[in-house]
């Protein structure tokens, strides 16, 4: 059936989030280190990354995609992240989505398509949180990625004004092939200090079965994890602040490494990776 999902292993326990100049290539194998299911790059932009020229980088193994002037917009290291990594997209259309998935397609696990994002920025550019208002472009880019595309697609929405308007929203993206949906238990409006509206999710997860459902949005706790996934039925969490705070709470059922190593680990794979130290500066800078 044109637009069916396909069945992914990527959308199960604890995931890393995507996160603008943190979810770069250092933190991501860190965090598939510490046991994380699945990585989610930080959100690209599609219209830049479809400009973007693929280069095999022999001396660091990894595969970099380069604007035509050379700058890096995106690295992985296939040894270490195959199976594993997923590549955020903020795209306002289904052309613009469907060239920029085609530049990393062969190098990445699955796509997803930011529904979410509040700023001003992506709001202005039809991108992230827009698309909540705008459900026919919405679809219309998950179903054309879903029927071009060899990789699942997936999409990160908020919440809407009502449950009902957020299960009709989640659902035609379902319908229209979405593998995976991550909900953002708050809606476009409420920032990080309002508390996630954990008490909506079961429904949701349930008008939606069989498609997996994702739930992000302060988890700081195995148990408070296992309870969440055990009462509302989602396959698994993405975790954002939490991870920043020490990723090494991907270990399950092992106590968390001092974060003063996590951090010393961090800086060791940014030398690695040849990492951009701005955003190694500003992760670190998150951590506290």
């Amino acid at each position: 059936m044109q637009g069916e999902p396909r069945k992914s292993s990527l959308y199960e326990g604890a995931v890393l989030a995507p996160m603008v100049r943190c979810g770069t290539l250092p933190l991501r194998i860190q965090a598939i280190a510490y046991g994380a299911n699945a990585v989610w790059g930080e959100e690209l932009i599609a219209q830049k990354l479809a400009t973007c020229i693929r280069v095999e980088n022999a001396a660091l193994g990894t595969v970099d995609f380069n604007t035509p002037c050379g700058s890096q917009v995106f690295r992985t290291c296939p040894a270490l992240e195959k199976g594993k990594l997923i590549c955020q997209l903020g795209a306002a259309t289904a052309a613009c989505a469907l060239a920029a998935s085609r530049v990393v397609e062969a190098d990445v696990d699955g796509i997803d398509i930011n529904m979410g994002c509040p700023i001003k920025f992506s709001i202005q550019g039809g991108m992230g949180a827009a698309l909540l208002e705008k459900i026919e472009v919405a679809e219309d880019i998950v179903r054309t990625l879903a029927t071009n595309l060899s990789i699942p697609v997936s999409a990160k929405i908020r919440l809407l004004a009502t449950q009902e308007e957020t299960i009709a929203f989640a659902k035609r993206l379902a319908d229209a092939g979405a593998a995976c949906i991550t909900v953002h238990m708050r809606s476009k409006d409420e920032r990080d200090r309002s508390p996630a509206r954990w008490g909506t999710l079961a429904p949701i997860v349930k008008a939606l079965h069989p498609t997996p459902v994702l739930a992000n949005g302060d988890m700081y706790r195995w148990p408070d994890i296992d309870a969440l996934m055990t009462g509302s039925g989602c396959t698994g969490v993405m975790l954002a602040r939490p991870a920043l705070l020490n990723l090494s709470m991907f270990r399950r059922d092992k106590p968390l490494i001092p974060l003063e190593r996590v951090i010393f680990s961090y800086l060791e794979e940014n030398v690695r990776w040849d990492g951009v130290y701005q955003n190694t500066k500003y992760t670190v800078s998150s951590t506290v």
